[in-house]
C-alpha cells in the first residue's frame, strides 16, 4: 500500500529555501518572495560579442588545429593530406639529438638577454633619472632602438659586423681580433645576444624609470637625513619601491625572449655550425624548410607550454605582492 505524500502550498519554504516548483508552475512570485536572478545580456555584451567570438577563433581554431597536426603526418604535395600519425610526433621529442642543444642555447640565450636588459636598464634608469636638464632629450634618444623592427637591427648587426667594412669588425681589429664575428661559434652567439640587448634595453630603462618616478621624495629625504649613502638609499629605498615594476618588465621580455627569431635568422640563420640556432629557429626549419609540419607543431605546442608555465611563475610572484588585484 503506497503512502500518499503530504501536500504542501506552493511557494512555501522548505528548510529556508523557496519551493522550485512554483518557477515551472507559471505562477508569478507571490508578494515579498524573491523573483529568479535573470540573466542580462545588455548593450555592451551584444557589441562585445563579435569581437570576442573573432579573437576565439583566431585563436581558438589554430590551437585545435596545431593539436590535430602534433598527432598526424601532413602532407602538402599533391595537395594537402592529414594521416593520423598516433604518438609518433611526440615521441621524436625524446630521440631528436638535437632538440637538446636547442632547448640549451635557448636558455643561455634567454638568460644573458634578459640579465644584460636588467641590469644595464636599471643603470641607464638611474642615471636618467638623475639628469635634471635635458632629461626628455637624452631619453627620447635612447629609446629610438626599441622602435626599429627586429629583422633591420638584425640587417644592420650584419653591415656592421662585416669582416670587410664592418665598423665592429674594424674597431676589434684595431684591438686585436682579426676573426670573422658571425663565423666563429661564440662570438656569433655574442653578436646576437647583444644585438638584441641593445634593441631592448631601452624598454627596461623607460619602465624603470616610470617605477622611479613614484618613489616618495619624503622617503628619500627622510633616509637623507637618517645618515644614508647613496648606495644604502639604493639599496634600502629605491629598489624595494621599484622592485614590482621590475619584474613586470622582467614578465615582458621573458615573453619575448623565449620565442625571439627575428635577429637571429635575418644575421647567422642559426649558424655557423648551429651555435645559434635556438628552439625557434629550429621550428622555423622543421616547418618551412623541411615541410615536416607534425613535428613542427609538436615543437610548437613544447615552446607554448614552458611561456605559460614562465608567465605562471612570475604572475604568482606578483600575487603574492598583491600587485593583481
Amino acid at each position: 500500500m503506497s503512502r500518499t505524500e503530504p501536500t504542501r502550498p506552493t511557494g512555501q519554504r522548505v528548510n529556508g529555501l523557496a519551493d522550485a516548483s512554483a518557477e515551472y508552475t507559471g505562477e508569478p512570485p507571490a508578494p515579498g518572495r524573491p523573483s529568479r536572478r535573470r540573466i542580462r545580456f545588455g548593450f555592451e555584451a551584444r557589441m562585445l560579442t563579435p569581437g570576442v567570438l573573432l579573437l576565439a577563433a583566431l585563436s581558438v581554431i589554430p590551437f585545435l588545429t596545431m593539436i590535430v597536426m602534433s598527432f598526424s603526418s601532413v602532407r602538402l604535395l599533391g595537395g594537402v593530406g592529414v594521416e593520423w600519425a598516433g604518438l609518433r610526433n611526440w615521441a621524436r621529442l625524446f630521440t631528436d639529438p638535437d632538440l637538446a642543444a636547442n632547448w640549451l642555447r635557448t636558455g643561455v640565450f634567454f638568460a644573458l638577454t634578459l640579465g644584460l636588459e636588467m641590469l644595464l636598464g636599471l643603470v641607464f634608469a638611474l642615471c636618467v633619472w638623475r639628469l635634471t636638464r635635458g632629461r626628455n632629450a637624452v631619453l627620447s634618444l635612447f629609446l629610438l632602438p626599441m622602435f626599429v623592427a627586429p629583422a633591420i637591427v638584425g640587417l644592420l648587426g650584419r653591415f656592421l659586423t662585416d669582416s670587410t667594412f664592418g665598423l665592429y669588425s674594424w674597431l676589434l681589429g684595431a684591438l686585436g681580433y682579426t676573426g670573422d664575428i658571425l663565423g666563429g661559434k661564440y662570438s656569433a652567439f655574442a653578436a646576437v645576444v647583444l644585438m638584441d640587448v641593445w634593441e631592448w634595453t631601452p624598454l627596461i630603462t623607460l619602465i624603470a624609470l616610470a617605477g622611479l618616478s613614484s618613489v616618495p621624495l619624503s622617503l628619500r629625504e627622510a633616509a637623507a637625513l637618517d645618515g644614508a649613502n647613496g648606495w644604502q638609499s639604493l639599496r634600502h629605498i629605491v629598489l624595494p619601491s621599484i622592485s614590482n615594476v621590475l619584474l613586470v618588465a622582467l614578465l615582458i621580455r621573458s615573453m619575448d625572449a623565449i620565442r625571439y627569431f627575428d635577429i637571429v635568422w635575418v644575421t647567422t640563420g642559426g649558424g655557423p655550425a648551429d651555435a645559434t640556432k635556438i628552439v625557434p629557429v629550429r621550428l622555423y626549419e622543421t616547418a618551412f624548410r623541411f615541410f615536416d609540419l607534425g613535428y613542427a607543431a609538436v615543437l610548437g605546442l613544447v615552446m607554448l607550454a614552458v611561456s605559460i608555465v614562465i608567465a605562471r611563475a612570475f604572475v604568482r610572484l606578483l600575487d603574492k605582492k598583491g600587485q593583481t588585484r
